[in-house]
């Protein structure tokens, strides 16, 4: 279980709220969150895993306080970025994710096999001795996820995982993630892909501004976003 207790989240330089204090409960397998750019949404996002802190309130992950307690709760959540180079540092994809492995398994042989099982659960298990950057954008993608569930986490979080990919990719890559048997919270742009859920989030400037039935916040979103065209100084 995922619970915010007032999380809010400042800009360090400037103090200007990214996230007002915000309380929730997210345990439903799957959950969408969207907004405009700048709402916060990846912010908010990032706070499940410890990649970003609140400044007062608390995040806590299956009762782990992540300012306290943040690598183990990252072994439990895993984050998948819009940009998969932001997370593949190794030459290849078979090193790649054996450095996924490496605090489980000890044994570079049993790594190695390990590893290729992952890569032909994914799709690519026949990329493992090709150069990460020589990689479709798409595969990129699924080899940062393979990374990923290497670590067997209980929940994958993704902030708009499809957003840098064409359309085959985008709907492959979305697949596979509504398919994982894990808790799933996904940010996205796709108002299709966010109705794929049990439960969607509105972020707007900063706070949540809708919570509940996907269709329903798209909507909600979409009036949102013609009532800002509106407003003279939008």
């Amino acid at each position: 279980m995922i619970e915010f207790k007032e999380a809010a989240v400042v800009a360090p330089d400037t103090g200007v709220p990214i996230l007002h204090p915000t309380t929730l409960t997210l345990d439903e397998p799957r959950i969408t969150i969207i907004g405009a750019n700048g709402s916060g949404k990846s912010t908010l996002a990032r706070l499940i895993n410890g990649l970003a802190l609140p400044v007062s309130g608390s995040v806590h992950v299956d009762g782990l306080d992540t300012r306290k307690h943040g690598a183990l709760v990252r072994r439990k959540v895993g984050f998948l970025f819009t940009d998969p180079s932001a997370q593949l540092i190794m030459p290849t994809a078979l090193e790649d994710v054996m450095l996924s492995l490496r605090r489980v398994i000890r044994s570079k042989n049993e790594r190695v096999k390990a590893a290729m099982a992952a890569l032909e659960d994914i799709g690519l298990g026949d990329k493992g001795d090709v150069s990460v950057n020589a990689l479709s954008g798409g595969q990129r993608q699924l080899l940062a996820l393979a990374g990923v569930l290497t670590a067997t986490p209980l929940v994958v979080v993704a902030d708009e995982p499809t957003t840098l990919l064409d359309l085959r990719w985008k709907a492959h890559v979305g697949a596979l993630l509504q398919a994982l048997p894990i808790q799933l919270i996904e940010v996205t742009h796709d108002l299709e892909a966010a109705t794929k859920a049990q439960r969607t989030l509105v972020i707007d400037e900063g706070s949540v501004v809708f919570d509940g039935d996907p269709s329903d916040a798209v909507a909600h979103y979409r009036n949102l976003m013609f009532r800002k065209t509106r407003e003279p100084n939008a």
